[in-house]
């Protein structure tokens, strides 16, 4: 049955239920409270809860529990992301699986704390030193993202890589419906550690490291095309495809339904994983589509950057695409519809 919880609560309860057994990491707003409540709640189910010295420290905790066969969770935001890039770096290296939780907020540096979407091209390009892809996992309500959470730790060990939640701080602050999972029976994973096995990857110089960019790519183009996920609607018929992901594209979705309701021929794309990105998505584009917009809370256009990518790749003719970036916050419906209108009108100019 159903209940109303708050998307940090309702996400962390989903870990424990999904086998999660370790947490480590150092509080920040707006990710604090998945930390909070895995505090009490890990030891309930006999587990492990560490308030790391620091971000660095935790993300090396959760290498080791990776490294042991367990089920690990990170979380963090902004900076204390940044600062865990490279132990994931690290994790990638080894093909240890985990769990990093990035509850974005806005701005550089040490940055703001309004809900934001600015850090699509850290999370989809690796952020850390190297040559490595996390999959990234971007819900737009907090029931898909209490769904992807197990989801995240079954690909995350299929492919053996790091698969990252990228949320807004919107969406852990916020309250909604949610019904939770059944509690899946922890497991140890087969490569933990257990006084007998040995990695075969650690160190830097007894490695034959083109050989292990051949199976690096493989991996990659399975991953790239077996686990590209995405919604959408209209986008068959449509004069302009919107491309929004997360909360933004709830709200994009609720503008799309209104501009269809006037006569506007309109359609979205919603990825829900934005690596690998939905390309599939695009080939389904009406091939005589006018614009394809990206609805953004960032304040550059970055989710843009893909849009055109793909589309280019799709489509023959040279299509505009547009980038609709609110900078933080909630894109309002009001305000997509009528950056809508001066898109058609040419008041908004193309980025591609």
């Amino acid at each position: 049955m159903a209940e109303m919880m708050k998307g940090n609560v309702a996400i962390a309860e989903a870990a424990v239920r999904a086998g999660v057994r370790l947490y480590a990491g150092y509080p920040i707003t707006p990710s604090s409270e998945i930390m909070e409540y895995l505090s009490w709640r890990l030891p309930e189910v006999g587990g492990a809860f560490v308030q790391a010295e620091s971000e660095l420290a935790g993300i090396n905790m959760i290498y080791g529990g990776s490294s042991c066969g367990i089920r690990a969770l990170t979380a963090s935001s902004g900076p204390g992301i940044s600062l865990k890039q490279e132990g994931i770096s690290v994790l990638s290296d080894e093909e240890l699986p985990a769990l990093v939780i990035n509850m974005v907020r806005y701005g550089n540096g040490l940055g703001t704390l309004y809900s934001s979407q600015c850090d699509y091209h850290r999370e989809t390009r690796g952020g850390g030193n190297g040559d490595y892809r996390c999959i990234v996992l971007c819900p737009y309500s907090i029931q898909e993202a209490v769904d992807q959470v197990a989801l995240a730790y079954e690909l995350g060990e299929k492919y053996r890589v790091v698969v990252v939640m990228m949320s807004e701080g919107a969406l852990g602050q916020m309250m909604e419906p949610v019904t939770l999972p059944e509690f899946i029976e922890p497991k140890r994973n087969y490569w933990g550690f257990d006084g007998k096995y040995s990695y075969k990857k650690i160190g830097i110089f007894d490695r034959d490291s083109k050989k292990e960019a051949v199976e690096l790519n493989a991996k990659y183009a399975e991953i790239k095309e077996n686990e590209q996920r995405w919604e959408d609607e209209g986008i068959e018929d449509a004069d302009y495809v919107f491309v929004a992901y997360g909360i933004p594209g709830r709200s994009t979705l609720g503008a799309v339904r209104a501009l269809r309701e006037e006569g506007h021929k309109v359609g979205l794309i919603r990825p829900i994983t934005t690596w690998p990105f939905p390309e599939k998505a695009f080939n389904k584009i009406n091939p005589n589509v006018k614009g394809v917009i990206t609805v953004e809370a960032n304040a550059t256009g970055q989710l843009v950057d893909d849009a055109a990518l793909y589309t280019k790749k799709a489509l023959e003719n040279n299509v505009p695409i547009y980038a609709l970036p609110f900078v933080y916050g909630i894109p309002p419906i009001k305000e997509i519809k009528e950056k809508y209108h001066q898109i058609v009108a040419g008041e908004i100019k193309e980025v591609y």
